[in-house]
């Protein structure tokens, strides 16, 4: 299992847009994710779940990977919300 936390600089948040380019990176892992924000989990498999967290600006997302392919999932992720603006 691999554990990480990420801090979100998109300059509105993460709102429909981002949040569908998330989906999209998490649909391709064969580990199970879960992200958490304040104590709240959601799957960032889903656009509703990634939505119901309210992320905005300088949030702070904790992530867990556990699977085949959670080291690369994990550098996904990580570079998702480092090259995003």
């Amino acid at each position: 299992m691999v554990n990480f936390s990420v801090k979100v600089l998109f300059e509105e948040g993460i709102h429909a847009r981002p949040a569908a380019q998330l989906v999209q990176t998490c649909q391709t892992a064969t580990s199970q994710i879960v992200m958490y924000k304040e104590g709240k989990k959601a799957n960032p498999q889903s656009i509703m779940g990634i939505l119901a967290l309210g992320i905005s600006k300088n949030d702070e997302l904790t992530f867990e990977v556990d699977g085949a392919d959670e080291q690369e999932m994990a550098e996904k992720l990580k570079r998702f919300f480092s090259e995003v603006n």
